[in-house]
């Protein structure tokens, strides 16, 4: 036991590394960017000033966004996902897994649960010994089941799921700023900068406006290493963009849900605007700010294939039980966004139906109003 307790503290403490990497590079940025670049070399005041806003405004929106990436605790399954104590016992002294399955599956009749194993099962975490709500997956690096979990990215070291995949989105979104205006506006320095190195040991070389300090080099490197970012984080935010309006996550794009009727890539796809929703909300005005926003609990998912669902149920149960009744059924639960899923249509054809009940023609009016006069 002791053993692996060190080796496991010994992982989660090379796990900081790169998160200590990219603390020391934005530091460093910063530095070469304020100190060197906008104090030592640039001469307008005018533009010093513009660009230190600028700057400075990305610089606190992908800190802000990176902070809460990283110190935003994965969300867990509630304590209704786990077994009760006596179908515990039960369930570890089986060794069939038919008799196990039985077991997960009476204990998952009140849960809300739309998707299955890949063989149709339920979906049951030994390691933390909890029936695996929709989306949920066990992350090996945290050792824990993280609700709609995503990946798990050694920059933050974190897991990036419901509780924290808008701020991972706008971590990037900003960094990708961060690395474009840094880029666009060292462009000219770093031209002015490699022209004087390049030229410096020709005798009669033109005079060049920047003077031959080591503010060069901090110039040079800065538009490499923004740059070089740039394109990286250029690639994974447009990815993560298209996984959003799919409404995905990256384990779903590599592995359709398995819901009662199979596998279906599109089973959690709302349409593009609510599936932006589901990430920022509903209020627009919080959609660039890294608080939390996101629809739902992160146990239920609303999905287009509810109704289809819970019609397919009750026509399973009553094949397998013939004696009893259609409204004897019991129907599979729908978590609260479901039921607005539902009830909106509803609500529409009954408006619907509502204004026709209430148009009348003229001749109709006049009928209905003296009917009235007649019966008073």
């Amino acid at each position: 036991m002791a053993p692996t307790h060190v080796l496991r503290c010994c992982q989660r403490t090379l796990a900081w590394i790169p998160v200590i990497f990219i603390a020391a590079v934005v530091c460093w940025s910063y530095y070469a960017y304020v100190v060197e670049l906008c104090l030592y070399t640039i001469i307008s005041i005018g533009e010093k000033i513009v660009y230190m806003i600028f700057f400075h405004l990305f610089f606190i929106m992908f800190v802000w966004s990176y902070w809460k990436t990283i110190f935003i605790q994965p969300a867990n399954p509630s304590k209704e996902f786990c077994l009760p104590k006596v179908e515990k016992e039960r369930y570890e002294k089986e060794e069939r897994p038919e008799n196990q399955q039985e077991i997960l599956w009476r204990a998952a009749t009140s849960l809300p649960l739309y998707t299955r194993t890949g063989v149709g099962a339920i979906r049951y975490c030994d390691r933390c010994q909890v029936i695996k709500p929709d989306r949920c997956h066990h992350c090996s690096a945290c050792d824990m089941c993280v609700l709609k979990m995503d990946h798990h990215c050694p920059w933050v070291n974190n897991c990036v799921g419901f509780s924290n995949y808008k701020f991972f989105i706008l971590f990037l979104a900003y960094s990708l700023l961060y690395c474009l205006f840094i880029a666009a506006t060292v462009l000219q320095y770093f031209i002015k900068f490699w022209t004087l190195c390049r030229r410096k040991s020709v005798e009669n070389c033109p005079k060049n406006e920047l003077k031959d300090t080591h503010a060069k080099f901090h110039v040079l490197f800065l538009f490499f290493v923004a740059a070089m970012f740039c394109i990286s984080i250029l690639s994974l935010f447009s990815y993560h963009l298209w996984l959003v309006g799919k409404n995905r996550s990256t384990i779903e794009a590599f592995r359709a849900p398995v819901f009662r009727a199979g596998s279906d890539k599109n089973g959690f796809s709302l349409g593009f605007r609510k599936n932006i929703a589901q990430v920022f909300g509903d209020q627009k005005k919080f959609w660039l700010l890294p608080v939390c926003t996101s629809q739902g609990d992160g146990l239920t998912f609303p999905t287009r294939l509810v109704s289809a669902d819970v019609e397919q149920q009750a026509t399973v149960t009553l094949q397998q039980e013939p004696s009893k009744s259609a409204a004897e059924v019991p129907e599979s639960p729908v978590s609260e966004s479901q039921n607005r899923l539902l009830s909106s249509e509803q609500n529409a054809n009954n408006v619907a139906e509502h204004q026709d009940n209430n148009t009348h023609t003229p001749a109709e009016s006049e009928t209905i109003t003296i009917s009235i006069e007649s019966e008073s």
